[in-house]
């Protein structure tokens, strides 16, 4: 099979397809981070979500919420003040879950070295969670994620739990977590344009070499269902997996002081 083309009309066919997500538009805030990588030749985004505060209702399902499940009280990719919160929780009637969640980014790269590119960038930048997957037809997927998110349940069966000077708290530091996200997603911008303009000068004087990392570890996956989209504010089946039904190995690069 050819690798390369296989790789275009992945990226024609993801492209193309109709933005389905609730926003139906991408981020600000993450917008110039997808045109860049759309318009490389080696990259193509499938999800994106720049990161929000969210007030999820629902039953717990073990520890936490489950997204399909449950109603969303409020979604904000801003900071968010009290008073929001407080006149969202008096529709809750179930488990009331405050999230912070950071940016979220999925890149189907052409081949292994464009993915490693890629996550020295994103590793760099913050992004410390960042890990790539490789598929058994050969799709090779970055996700970008960091691990400074934030989760605090509020009510129960519909009772408030907790005070709402304790909410103006919890807001505080989800407003802190959205400001740093933000001031990440501009440092990998800043990096990823260093490193393509890198690679650039890199292939007009030096022929492409084959790149082994000592730092991969490989394991197996279970087989899992995703679907490809466009890249979007938010498909949170997506978010979690985007292999497009291809069962493959996981291939996590760490940088030498992870």
């Amino acid at each position: 099979m050819d690798l390369s083309a296989e790789f275009k009309r992945w990226k024609a066919q993801c492209l193309g397809k109709v933005d389905l997500s609730r926003k139906g538009s991408v981020d600000d805030d993450v917008l110039e981070i997808v045109q860049l990588l759309n318009g490389q030749e080696q990259f193509f985004t499938t999800s994106s979500c720049a990161g929000r505060i969210i007030l999820l209702d629902g039953s717990i399902n073990g520890s936490e919420v489950q997204k399909q499940n449950c109603s969303w009280l409020l979604v904000t990719h801003k900071a968010c003040v009290k008073d929001d919160v407080v006149v969202a929780l008096r529709r809750a009637s179930g488990d009331a879950i405050l999230k912070f969640e950071p940016l979220v980014l999925h890149v189907q790269c052409r081949q292994l070295q464009d993915a490693q590119i890629l996550h020295s960038v994103a590793i760099d930048s913050g992004f410390r969670n960042s890990g790539i997957t490789v598929g058994k037809r050969g799709k090779i997927m970055l996700a970008v994620r960091s691990t400074h998110g934030l989760e605090v349940p509020l009510s129960h069966q519909g009772k408030l739990m907790v005070t709402e000077e304790y909410i103006n708290f919890l807001l505080k530091i989800a407003n802190q977590k959205m400001e740093e996200n933000k001031k990440r997603i501009e440092r990998f911008y800043n990096c990823l344009q260093h490193a393509l303009e890198k690679e650039i000068v890199s292939a007009t004087s030096h022929p492409k070499e084959k790149v082994n990392s000592p730092y991969i570890r490989k394991k197996k996956r279970n087989p899992e269902k995703a679907h490809g989209k466009r890249v979007s504010e938010e498909n949170d089946k997506e978010l979690e997996n985007n292999d497009h039904d291809d069962p493959g190995i996981s291939v996590t690069i760490f940088s030498e002081d992870y």
